[in-house]
Parts: C-alpha cells; structure tokens; sequence
C-alpha cells in the first residue's frame, strides 16, 4: 500500500480533492464511507445480483412492522423479469417513459403506483431504480445493452420481503483522538438493526454460547447454536423456516476505529455478534481502490477518476459518483475492473464473522437463497411478467 493508513489517505484527498471545503477532513471522511458503499454494491453487482438489489429499503423489524430501519442495501427475490426496448433519442428515460412502453407492449399495470424516478438522465444512472411500486411488489429497471438505434431496459418485479440485506459502517477519527464518539453509537445502530430484521434471533446461555430461535406460524419453535440453524434454514426448503428468515450482513472499514479482524475493538465486537456474517474491508483494499482508480489511475480507467473529481468540485452541479447516482460511462468501467480483479477484490475482505468461514460460503449461502421458490413460500399470486 502506497499509504501507511487510511487516515493517511484521508488526509491526501483532504488536500487535493476538498481543500475548497469547509473542513476537508470530514468531507473527505465522508467521501471515504461512499466508497466503502461503493464497492459493496459493485461487488455484489459482479455476483450477478443486479436485479435483486434494492437501495435504502425500508426494512420492517421481525414482529414489530410498524418499525422500519432504512438499510443501504437488501437483496430481494425476482419475481418476474422481461426486456423492452426504447429509442436512444428518448432522453431523459423517466418512470413515465418505462410504464408507457410496457403499457404499449401489453402489459397490464393496474395496482402498480408510479415512482418519479429517472432510471437516465444527462447521462447519470440510477442505479436499482425503482419505478412503480404495488402492494406485493416493486418495479425496478435497468440499462440492460445497447442494439442498433435503441436501448434495451430489463425490467424486473421484486417481492417487497428481502431474503438479505447489507449494511455499510465505518466513523472517522478527528485529529488527536484515538476513536471517534460516535464509533460505539453507530456499532450499536447496527447491532440492533441486525438483531431485529429476521425472524431468526439470538440468544446467549449463561456460559456466553450464541443459539438460534426461530418460530414457526404455529408458535412453535427451534433452538440450536446460532450457526448451525442458520446453515439450516438456509439450506432447507421449508417455507415455515424461510418465509420471515432474512441473511444480515455488515461490511465495516478501518479508519483507526475498528482496529483489525485479529484484534477486535468492543464496537467490533458489538457488530460481529449481531450479524450473521460481518466482513471487513481492509485497509490496503480500500487504499488500491482509492489509488488505482482515483488517484493514479491507467488510461482505462481516468473516466472514474474524472467523474469523482467533477462530483465533489467547488461549485458541482450534481454529484454522479454514489451507489444510487452513478455516471453511466464510469458504471460500465467499473464493472470492468470488478470482473476482471474479482478474485483480488474479494481478498480485500476479511471474515470477522462467522469464524473460519470464507467469503466463497456467503456467495454460495447467496445463491442458494436467491435460488429458492419464493413465490411459494410467500403465497403471491400470478406475477407481472413471465420470467
């Protein structure tokens, strides 16, 4: 790694990205937490889960729906999918301009509510754009390809309960502290949040072992060590089991707060008792990202850094380099670079928890939810479009 620490390189993009900032430290902290997001999502993109990702969901609490918790990303089941196509020249693609071209196709959108969302716009993506919602389900659309004089869109109906979701944490440290005040609150903001999302909770026996409880809609019950029911209820296919069971992950970085996987703080600690898996970008990961694709980029890859310069100048319009607005030359670039160094991106994640288990087991335990008969399961009726 070029830096000694991330703080290190706070302070780099301190002086040369925000120096026209107010306090250039904490914008470049908060840039630094974006690119943690960032990287999340791409990732799990190059996993093959575009289609299942929604951002900043509303996550109902287990028993307790009244209470929602917003979460950066939650993976959802695809109920139905089909491809459109729309001239090039209709700019800019609105939630309008997708529901008239299905309603033109043939499809039926009665009990869908229009979203005012813009899946393109001057060239910026939203990404997971959500474009119609109905009581069962969401409508969400993306770029799919290119052909000839016009764009294919993919669109895709999401069930609204996730079988998973993703949680990104990480606090700077202001300068002459060892750790940020608000480390312990923000551990404990997803600690709870994970705690209370699946209906498969946790608890501890008097000699600190973890266990698992979940219910069955009978009020019956399962108690076994937390991992070995989770490994359970992922690879079962009893609907009683799945049905309110959702996988929790966090992902948390180090920037002189959570220490090291090999030598946990108490807020780490916090955290890797409370999700069921809890990965932790290293570093010389984020560093590589950083200097690779924004500081010292090839020429392939200077759109990227072009477009983080322009999102965060003095005077910028609108900022194109977030999970939820991505400039859609720098989205293409990006998948790019995930594909080809997916192997060594994966290596910038330690596993915190679960113990001596490999990011290669949570893309398989991903997989294996994303693959189960959740149209059974939930009891849906007849879907939007035919898969």
């Amino acid at each position: 790694m070029a830096y000694h620490s991330v703080d290190k390189l706070q302070k780099t993009l301190a002086s040369k990205v925000f120096s026209h900032t107010k306090d250039a430290k904490k914008a470049s902290g908060r840039a630094l937490g974006t690119l943690v997001e960032i990287i999340t999502y791409y990732l799990l993109k190059t996993w093959g889960l575009n289609n299942y990702i929604s951002i900043e969901r509303g996550l109902e609490e287990y028993g307790n729906p009244e209470i929602t918790h917003n979460v950066e990303y939650s993976l959802h089941p695809v109920m139905s999918s089909v491809n459109i196509s729309i001239s090039k020249k209709t700019k800019p693609i609105s939630s309008n301009i997708v529901m008239k071209a299905l309603e033109d196709a043939g499809y039926d959108l009665t009990g869908f509510e229009r979203k005012n969302n813009y899946l393109l716009n001057n060239g910026v993506l939203r990404n997971a754009c959500t474009f119609a919602t109905s009581t069962n389900s969401f409508l969400l659309c993306s770029v799919k390809e290119e052909k000839g004089r016009n764009i294919i869109l993919e669109i895709f109906e999401q069930a609204r309960k996730p079988y998973a979701m993703f949680e990104c944490k990480r606090v700077g440290v202001e300068d002459g502290m060892k750790k940020g005040p608000q480390t312990i609150e923000k551990a404990k903001q997803g600690a709870y949040v994970a705690k209370t999302a699946s209906s498969l909770q946790k608890i501890r026996t008097e000699s600190g072992e973890k266990y698992g409880i979940i219910y069955r809609s009978d009020g019956s019950y399962i108690v076994e060590p937390y991992v070995d029911l989770m490994e359970k209820i992922i690879s079962s296919n009893d609907k009683e089991l799945l049905r309110r069971f959702i996988l929790t992950v966090g992902v948390v970085s180090n920037h002189g707060n959570w220490f090291t996987s090999g030598n946990q703080n108490k807020e780490l600690r916090v955290l890797a008792q409370s999700y069921d898996w809890l990965l932790f970008l290293t570093d010389d990961g984020l560093a590589e990202f950083i200097e690779n694709l924004l500081l010292k980029p090839s020429k392939e890859y200077q759109l990227i850094r072009d477009t983080f310069l322009s999102s965060y100048k003095n005077g910028k319009r609108k900022n194109q380099f977030t999970k939820v607005q991505m400039n859609i030359d720098a989205d293409a670039i990006l998948l790019t670079y995930f594909k080809k160094n997916l192997g060594k991106i994966e290596g910038w994640f330690n596993i915190i928890s679960p113990e001596e288990k490999s990011i290669a087991t949570l893309k398989k335990e991903l997989q294996e939810l994303r693959t189960k008969d959740w149209k059974g399961i939930f009891n849906l009726p007849i879907t939007t479009f035919k898969s």
